[in-house]
């Protein structure tokens, strides 16, 4: 499931591409002609992300959120001489959100563009949003719906902390607050109530950095146990949202940070790494399932 930094990039791409423009709307795959139509003809305000949630804000005081879940994903295109943030010009600008394969079809498109603007769906498209230059393809969402303010302020309101929102000292009195639950910091760290876009790969990086055990209930942490865990996502969040990677390894340096950048299984401590040797003690990470996802852990270094 993409975690909090894939929907902060996610939300900065639609501000430098769709900001402050009209947008046409339509829903190709008809799940979401209801809502395609409230919005389509209406300028797009500045869209924010809070944790795994992404709020597009249409005058007329409709709001789009739009969480992902495991499956969903974006799909940028440019027309012919149109460029996006990274100066390429009538491309196939690539897919953010959950990874998946780009099928042969999707790279025809990508050749026609020069001919053809703005080009065909291709699969099952939930929401296409367009302007003269720019199309964004929504596939696979958990959730896509229309807001009005109430409904995006009980919304905001039921999401924990998120670093890029709060700031680090109101956020962390908030996280504070939350995670003095009897659960095992394993699970708090997974529940959007208490802390906003960790998923199932900071937990493990995040728990395995602070030395602490997935199994160890809130209710135990020491004050300084949890301040720690909230400085490290205010660290980790951000370099998340400037690689585009959950690069938690962060004291690499030149050629190794890049090698893990490029390649994801140079990037983190335990996450993934069933059986392979701590990076640090050399036990052999374990593996077991805490809120349906996989959990990692060295029990060694976190006991």
């Amino acid at each position: 499931m993409p975690e909090g930094h894939s929907i902060h990039r996610i939300a900065r791409r639609f501000n430098a591409d769709f900001g402050g423009r009209t947008v046409t709307a339509s829903s190709p795959q008809g799940r979401f002609s209801d809502g395609a139509a409230l919005i389509s003809g209406s300028e797009l305000g500045e869209c924010y992300a809070v944790g795994k949630h992404l709020f597009l804000p249409f005058e007329g005081e409709r709001t789009v959120r739009v969480h992902l879940g495991i499956y969903g994903a974006w799909d940028f295109l440019y027309a012919a001489g149109a460029s996006d943030r990274a100066g390429q010009t009538g491309e196939y600008a690539g897919s953010l959100g959950a990874p998946r394969r780009v099928r042969a079809g999707e790279v025809e498109r990508a050749e026609e563009l020069d001919a053809v603007w703005p080009p065909e769906p291709v699969g099952q498209v939930r929401l296409r949003l367009l302007t003269e230059s720019v199309c964004a393809d929504l596939r696979g969402p958990m959730v896509c719906e229309v807001l009005a303010p109430h409904e995006v302020e009980a919304q905001l309101a039921s999401l924990g902390p998120d670093p890029l929102v709060d700031g680090n000292a109101r956020g962390g009195r908030r996280f504070a607050q939350n995670v003095r639950r009897r659960r095992p910091i394993g699970s708090l760290l997974m529940d959007q109530s208490v802390v906003a876009g960790i998923g199932n790969v900071y937990r493990a990086e995040m728990l395995f950095r602070a030395g602490l055990s997935p199994f160890k209930p809130g209710t135990e942490l020491t004050d300084g146990e949890v301040a720690a865990l909230w400085r490290d996502w205010v660290r980790l969040l951000p370099v998340g949202v400037e690689t585009g990677v959950m690069l938690t390894r962060t004291r690499l340096r030149g050629a190794s940070r890049q090698r893990a950048v490029d390649y994801s299984e140079f990037r983190h401590f335990v996450y993934g790494r069933t059986g392979l040797p701590c990076r640090v003690c050399r036990t052999p990470v374990a593996m077991t399932e805490m809120e349906g996802r996989k959990l990692y852990w060295c029990p060694e270094c976190q006991k």
